[in-house]
């Protein structure tokens, strides 16, 4: 698959890296893909080959949507480590690293910097043993009704009425019957996003967008509520092995086109919030988000 997103390899910080990471988004927004829904169950979380660490917030977005058939990807660095070698004629992809002051008594704003990596396709290596993609121990469905079991102080899911939405005032989502919105996949696509609104309410994680949008419906924090929303649903749908596309996405590209067009910290922010929402759902402890 052509990658029309690479980069020069030696990201530095004296990049506009809003700018840079805004640009990949546009470029896919125009084309009428929305990159955030590109699914990545089938190949596995962005993850790092040598670290095995996977890769948060905006980068998972950044990663997946290359399209490679493996997520793996590492540093020049890293690929000396384990005895491989870049593919004459590849450039580096940019991902974005938040970098703090090393004097912990001075508190100062974390600057964006941004560094390269590869994926595994663009490098010759000595064995393939290297990369090993990790079998999936569950089935998709069994897999989100672990994750809605597991969520932490979970709000009530009522199924009243025929429509899907969050009550934030009293903390309850009300959900169509299972038989009345159609597949398996389909539901739980609606409750996953109705669960990322959930986290947002001032007993989970206190998201200011959420809370000034259910006090005085405040358009701006309702369209950046929204893309937190979008991007964790994906998140969780490629998590557990769900490939789901909505019916809205020509309309929806050109929505979120312009919202990213006017502002260039509007999806760095999002995927931020979107991260913290998932984590928050999957019980992802400090220690690991730390990693």
């Amino acid at each position: 698959m052509e990658n029309k997103t690479a980069t020069p390899k030696n990201g530095t910080a004296h990049k506009d890296v809003y700018k840079l990471i805004n640009d990949q988004f546009i470029v896919q927004l125009q084309q009428g893909i929305i990159p955030w829904r590109i699914p990545w169950a089938d190949r596995g979380l962005p993850t790092n080959l040598r670290t095995r660490n996977s890769y948060r917030g905006i980068n998972v977005t950044l990663l997946a949507m290359l399209g490679y058939e493996k997520n793996f990807f590492v540093t020049e660095k890293q690929i000396g480590e384990l005895g491989g070698t870049v593919k004459k004629g590849e450039q580096a992809h940019d991902v974005a690293l938040w970098k703090y002051g090393n004097d912990k008594a001075v508190k100062t704003k974390p600057t964006l910097e941004s560094y390269g990596v590869y994926n595994v396709a663009q490098c010759d290596w000595q064995t393939e043993q290297v990369i090993v993609l990790q079998e999936r121990k569950t089935t998709p469905i069994a897999a989100c009704e672990a994750i809605l079991t597991n969520m932490p102080l979970r709000p009530e899911i009522k199924h009243k009425e025929q429509k899907a939405y969050y009550e934030p005032v009293k903390d309850f989502i009300n959900m169509p019957k299972r038989k009345g919105i159609g597949t398996e996949e389909k539901y739980f696509a609606t409750l996953f996003h109705q669960l990322v609104h959930a986290t947002g309410n001032a007993s989970r994680l206190g998201r200011k967008d959420l809370i000034q949008m259910a006090e005085i419906g405040d358009s701006n924090e309702y369209s950046h509520e929204e893309l937190v929303a979008e991007i964790a649903t994906y998140y969780l749908l490629s998590f557990v092995g769900i490939s789901y596309e909505s019916e809205d996405r020509e309309k929806a590209a050109l929505g979120w086109l312009e919202k990213i067009q006017n502002d260039k910290n509007f999806v760095i922010s999002a995927s931020t919030h979107a991260q913290k929402a998932v984590d928050y759902i999957l019980r992802v402890e400090r220690k690991q988000k730390e990693e």
